[in-house]
Parts: C-alpha cells; structure tokens; sequence
C-alpha cells in the first residue's frame, strides 16, 4: 500500500512540477513580474551586483533550458504511468529486503 502511494505522489509531483516549469517562464505572474524582471530576481541582483545574472536568465536561451526540464518531467511522469506496476513491484521487494536485513 505505501509503496503504490509513493508511486502516486512521485506521479502528481513530476506532473505539477513540468507543468510549472513548462508555463512559468513564459507566462507574466501578476505579483511577481515577468520571468526577467521579477522582484526576487531583482533582489539577487542588487545583493550580488551582478547584472549578468539578470540578463542570463531573462534570455530565451534560459528559458528553453527550464522548458525542456518541465517536458522531461512530464516525460518521467507519463512513464512513470505506464510502468506503474512495475515501480510498485521494484519499491514492495525493496522494503522486504530492508526487513530481511534488520
């Protein structure tokens, strides 16, 4: 039983987190500014005195990086959907063998 709602959480955890990271960059999050120019970005900036950093993270090139990193999470969550039986089955064994050991 925990071990298929491990596999669960695993599962929604990789599906929000691509999802987040799939949208966050090119979207404009009222509160936070955009994906460039937000406050805590900003902040960095101004403690670090770097404004390299800002402009690194403000291009497109940056963006694409954390873009494909949501696919690959939603990737490992779809896979993760498809071989779920065997995950279950992978996590049960283990558990048995970290009993046999104490």
């Amino acid at each position: 039983m925990i071990a298929k709602l491990t596999v669960i959480f695993f599962i929604i955890l990789c599906l929000v987190v691509g999802i987040f990271l799939i949208l966050l960059p090119w979207l404009d999050v009222s509160g936070f500014g955009t994906w460039g120019e937000n406050y805590f970005l900003t902040l960095i900036v101004q403690k670090t005195g770097l404004p390299v950093i800002q402009e690194m993270i403000a291009s497109g090139w940056f963006r694409g990086a954390i873009t494909g990193l949501g696919i690959l999470n939603l990737f490992l969550a779809f896979w993760e959907m498809g071989h779920f039986k065997q995950s279950v089955q992978m996590l049960e064994e283990g558990e048995k063998q970290v009993k046999r050991q104490r």
